[in-house]
């Protein structure tokens, strides 16, 4: 990660004193929005953890979220080969966009896993709003006895579904199960990044 040390690093003569940057959701990898960042900027970027651009346009430094509250919080920073351009990884804290949008390069088709993640993101807002009478707030509601129940259930159905070789029962049911799994990890405070990262730890030590 770019570090405070490591400014000079960047050919800031060559961008006349702003590095284009893009950021990027740490979990999903979905592309959230671009903005500039003078030195200072960037420095209080690294400082406080919260992404801090310059706005060309109203000629100051500006903090995402510091109306709204949704803030990226930084992971991390990667400067490009040329030394010209940054990636920033970030947490978004709720939507990025001022349109209300989870990217401001919105589309309505996700990729694979970043729809995974919104509907996760959906799912903890249906299970914290005990006012809905949706079949996952009644789900949830019943306890981890129940949830645990289904997952079984749902594994069985799965199991079952591969051996009638019906392609598209395998598709449905493998759906369901990992709808109820998502809401066990949701239980438990998990979420299926954490399933991805022990993933990752198991393959660096070839165990998979």
């Amino acid at each position: 990660m770019l570090s405070i040390n490591e400014l000079h690093k960047i050919n800031w003569n060559k961008i006349n004193g702003m590095v284009p940057s893009i950021i990027q959701d740490n979990n999903t990898g979905l592309v959230l929005m671009h903005g500039y960042l003078n030195k200072k900027a960037l420095t209080i970027t690294i400082q406080t953890k919260k992404v801090t651009f310059y706005s060309r346009t109203k000629k100051r430094l500006w903090t995402k979220g510091e109306t709204s509250g949704n803030f990226l919080v930084l992971k991390k920073i990667l400067l490009d080969c040329d030394h010209d351009s940054l990636l920033l990884f970030v947490d978004p804290i709720n939507n990025t966009c001022h349109l209300n949008n989870l990217s401001c390069f919105f589309s309505p088709n996700f990729s694979h896993f970043s729809f995974l993640n919104y509907l996760e993101k959906f799912l903890i807002g249906v299970k914290n709003n005990n006012s809905l009478n949706s079949y996952t707030n009644k789900i949830y509601n019943q306890g981890i006895k129940r949830l645990s129940q289904k997952v079984g259930e749902e594994g069985l159905e799965v199991a079952l579904a591969s051996l009638s070789k019906n392609k598209q029962e395998v598709i449905d049911e493998s759906s369901d199960l990992i709808y109820h799994l998502l809401l066990l990890l949701l239980y438990h405070n998990l979420s299926f990044n954490d399933i991805i990262k022990n993933l990752q730890k198991r393959h660096n030590k070839k165990n998979i």
